[in-house]
């Protein structure tokens, strides 16, 4: 039995075109919705402790993380001191409204797109084609294969990335040409091989290949949970954005140390790459337990709710903009191969 294959020739019934574009709109979606909710808490973090020139910060749309480099003196800077000292998250946002216009909220989209849409295309594309390829290989729709074709694709989509997050760090920590970061990029192999654009890929990994296998897991079981006890369409937009948050939140909170892990490496290597540190050759396990010397238990998992605040609603926006999309093109193809003249004989 051959799952999901339809006309199209495509396994989840969709040309590859279309599943990018069901792809790049649920990343574009997410984005235009939670980056306003990491405006406000990076505002309210700088007014606390404000960044110094050079000081890397982690930002976060609740789709992905970036390494970003504080540069003063920018007034169009998301991380910049407000002119209001702001009280709250509702006072946050009612003052940066106030002072600085609405369009202030989205400061910063442009390069969370960027790095955003093509890892999203690889992850969401190459998901879904393992996920089909392996339920038909194994005549099997047990969710386990949805944990494993997740893990995979996830190891692809990092391993990818990576180097392009590593390039753009540089980038923005101070103006260069092309031909100057390409000279950067020479240096950069000569001190420390190939294998120098991939830093922080091991805790990175830790964090998001679980993450990736127990999300789609779940999100397979609570949907046919909810279409079973709910007699409604698995495709149906409140199914997969209620299945999106649960799941989301569950995978979010077990991997949350490796989380903090990864944000403690990443702000160290981006200290690296803008030379105001050298290289940290620790391993993940080596800063977890550092982390759980200092702090206890409680150390590895710091940031819970603002982590499960942002994670839980982006995984439901993204599923559920990325199935809905899917569905669209899905039924668009059927009804156009049922326009089609049919030959008898």
């Amino acid at each position: 039995m051959m799952f999901g294959r339809e006309s199209t020739g495509s396994p989840i019934g969709i040309t590859p075109l279309q599943q990018i574009v069901a792809s790049c709109s649920g990343a574009l979606i997410t984005s235009l919705f939670m980056t306003p909710l990491d405006v406000v808490k990076i505002r309210l973090q700088a007014q606390k402790t404000p960044f110094a020139k050079g000081n890397c910060f982690v930002y976060c749309n609740g789709l992905m993380d970036h390494l970003c480099v504080c540069l003063n003196g920018n007034g169009k800077a998301w991380y910049k001191r407000s002119p209001a000292n702001l009280t709250g998250t509702r006072d946050a946002f009612i003052k940066i409204v106030q002072h600085e216009g609405a369009k202030s909220l989205w400061s910063g989209l442009p390069p969370t797109l960027i790095m955003a849409v093509p890892t999203t295309v690889i992850y969401f594309t190459t998901y879904e084609w393992l996920k089909d390829g392996l339920m038909w290989q194994l005549d099997s729709r047990h969710p386990s294969i949805c944990m494993l074709a997740g893990a995979m694709a996830r190891v692809g989509a990092v391993t990818v990335i990576s180097p392009l997050e590593l390039i753009r760090t540089k980038m923005q920590s101070q103006q260069l040409t092309y031909k100057q970061l390409g000279a950067c990029v020479k240096q950069a192999v000569a001190q420390g091989g190939w294998r120098s654009f991939w830093q922080g890929w091991s805790p990175t990994m830790f964090r998001d290949v679980p993450f990736s296998g127990i999300y789609w897991m779940n999100l397979e079981l609570i949907k046919r949970w909810i279409v079973k006890h709910y007699a409604v369409r698995e495709q149906a937009f409140f199914v997969n954005f209620t299945a999106g948050a649960i799941s989301g939140m569950l995978a979010a909170t077990l991997t949350l140390p490796f989380d903090v892990v990864k944000t403690q490496r990443q702000v160290a290597l981006g200290k690296v790459v803008i030379g105001a540190a050298t290289p940290n050759h620790e391993s993940t396990w080596s800063v977890m337990r550092d982390i759980y010397r200092r702090a206890g238990p409680s150390g590895l998992f710091a940031g819970f709710l603002p982590r499960v605040a942002k994670v839980a609603p982006a995984c439901a926006i993204m599923i559920g903009c990325y199935e809905c999309v899917k569905d669209f093109f899905r039924q668009l193809n059927h009804q156009k191969m049922l326009a089609l003249p049919r030959m008898d004989g």
